[in-house]
């Protein structure tokens, strides 16, 4: 490559990475699928990257609060995960039907229906909030955390379930600004989220200690929560909000439960399984073995979370293009997306294999918290290839609005094979906490195999949304 067609191709990259970040209109529906993938990933891999660096934040500060605090924050955090179940699955429908809308050039519509969303996960919130706030310190007990862990985190598992509305609302928002395609608002409203809590992190934790972390997170995420509701009712893109557009209309909250509670049980069979296995971990190696797990946890999500946004940029691609009448394009873009994931997640791979050791040393110096942490993460590690494939998979699905395909792949994954697998090699085999580790990247890689089936099957081409 001469020196004159580097530069080219270095200035068009730029200029591409400049326009995604704008977040100007575009049609995805017609030119490069290329450029199409690299418009909308940018800003969606964007606006989970500071999501990661948050959580690490978080992790960091609340480390230093001792064992306690670790197991307390990821106790509590496996259990919200049902709560982020319930936005993402929400939020996946209103991608689904948003995208589809937006396909057909029917923005008022697509309008209608994100407003109609918004309806069904206020009264979502309303209950999970209640029970969580109300039985905070069973939660954790159940969870099988000591007595000294309950009394001192009880407050946290409050605070974090009391303020689950902003958790909801800003994923299922952001869920119908990607249907429309402005992925650069998406991003922007939690990279706000996420700022306002990077910078009252220490400070808030330096003076109330653990409930300081859960009031950072809720304050964050409800920024996030306002900036995105001012651009839905005030702001100028493809989609804006009215009053009229929230009249009950159940023929399209019909339409969107039946797309949104198989999502919802999805991520639920997905997060109860994590669940379960916390509570293995806290079970067969005790308080330092949870909080050696956790921090390896949050490191998974450190790299797992941007994968997700170029999974969300297939969504809604695939959700675009099938209502443009684009079948093909809509099966080319899923799987152009699939192939920069598995690259990318195979660079992770290499780094948890090889590095473990100091990346959980740089969040704790207690040894033996390192010991299980980095053990955590090689043996997570192993499976991140096919992390990446099967999340691609299983959004595109989603996009095309075949929601209940990646439920039954869960299903049989984690709960069918996952938990069984982990309890026989930690208590059968007498494995301990290295058992729950090592069911991981098993049942990951059989998501991404039999996703990769069923879309490579081509049902989801004939979802009506």
């Amino acid at each position: 490559m001469t020196s004159q067609n580097r530069s080219g191709t270095i200035a068009n990259i730029y200029n591409g990475f400049k326009q995604a970040l704008r977040g100007e209109q575009q049609d995805y529906t017609q030119g490069s699928i290329r450029k199409a993938v690299f418009l909308l990933a940018i800003p969606m891999i964007l606006e989970l990257c500071l999501e990661s660096v948050f959580a690490l934040v978080d992790m960091f500060f609340v480390s230093k609060l001792g064992q306690n605090a670790i197991a307390t924050v990821g106790l509590t955090e496996s259990v919200v995960t049902i709560v982020y179940s319930i936005a993402i699955g929400l939020s996946a429908a209103a991608t689904a039907i948003v995208a589809r809308r937006i396909g057909e050039k029917n923005p008022e519509a697509a309008a209608h229906a994100g407003a109609q969303s918004l309806i069904i996960a206020l009264v979502a919130t309303v209950v999970f909030s209640s029970v969580g706030a109300i039985y905070a310190s069973d939660i954790l007990s159940l969870m099988g955390a000591t007595r000294e862990v309950v009394a001192d985190g009880a407050i946290f598992t409050r605070i974090m379930f009391g303020g689950s509305m902003a958790i909801i609302l800003l994923f299922l928002i952001n869920g119908i600004f990607r249907g429309a395609g402005d992925a650069a608002m998406a991003m922007r409203s939690l990279w706000i989220a996420s700022i306002i809590n990077i910078i009252l992190c220490p400070i808030l934790i330096h003076f109330l200690g653990l409930k300081g972390a859960a009031i950072t997170t809720v304050i964050g995420r409800s920024s996030g929560v306002l900036y995105q509701c001012y651009h839905l009712f005030k702001g100028s893109g493809l989609l804006k909000l009215r009053k009229d557009h929230f009249k009950i209309d159940n023929k399209i909250m019909r339409s969107i439960v039946k797309i949104g509670w198989p999502a919802t049980f999805q991520f639920i069979i997905a997060s109860g399984s994590w669940i379960i296995l916390a509570r293995l971990v806290a079970e067969t190696g005790g308080t330092t073995a949870s909080a050696g797990y956790q921090i390896a946890i949050r490191n998974v999500i450190f790299f797992i979370l941007p994968a997700w946004g170029l999974s969300n940029a297939a969504a809604t691609l695939v959700g675009q293009n099938l209502g443009a009448k684009h079948v093909e394009r809509a099966e080319k873009s899923a799987l152009l997306a699939a192939k920069y994931n598995a690259l990318f997640m195979g660079f992770v791979m290499l780094l948890f294999v090889c590095c473990s050791g100091p990346i959980i040393r740089f969040f704790t110096h207690d040894e033996s918290v390192v010991a299980y942490g980095a053990k955590a993460l090689k043996i997570i590690g192993t499976g991140y290839i096919f992390y990446g494939i099967g999340m691609v998979m299983t959004q595109s699905l989603n996009g095309a609005g075949d929601t209940q395909t990646p439920t039954i792949i869960n299903f049989i994954s984690f709960w069918m094979v996952q938990i069984p697998l982990a309890y026989f090699l930690a208590e059968g085999l007498d494995l301990k906490a290295t058992g729950a580790f090592i069911a991981i990247p098993i049942a990951e890689t059989l998501v991404a195999l039999i996703a990769f089936y069923y879309f490579r099957k081509g049902k989801w081409k004939e979802v009506k949304v």
